[in-house]
């Protein structure tokens, strides 16, 4: 019998593995991203202190657009860039749960970049 692959299951074990390597500090957090099929949500996490600094996810009622593509995860990108440099923060350190850096993940980053985050 031949047996699929669970895809989220490598996907936890690389968010682990990645996740042992680096944590969000008060001077520099963690810029956190998880995607599902439909939505793309994004958190800013100070790890030492375990306090969530800024978020921002396609579900909220003032996105307009689909967080399932790549044009809705730009704008997740840029709606937390904003909101992380209203509470001075200018550099992160990015963390990509285990997915490529490839599609929805990229775009997310390249317009968090574009908005004044430094990672």
């Amino acid at each position: 019998m031949i047996k699929k692959a669970d895809s989220n299951k490598a996907r936890l074990k690389r968010h682990r593995r990645v996740r042992a390597k680096i944590s969000g500090t008060p001077q520099c957090p963690r810029l956190n991203v998880y995607r599902s099929t439909k939505h793309i949500y994004a958190q800013i996490i100070d790890d030492v202190n375990g306090v969530t600094l800024a978020s921002a996810s396609s579900l909220e009622k003032d996105f307009d657009g689909n967080g399932g593509n790549i044009e809705g995860a730009r704008k997740i990108g840029e709606t937390i860039a904003k909101r992380a440099v209203e509470k001075g923060i200018a550099e992160v350190v990015f963390d990509r749960g285990g997915y490529l850096y490839h599609g929805r993940i990229k775009e997310l980053a390249e317009g968090a970049r574009e908005n004044g985050l430094k990672f």
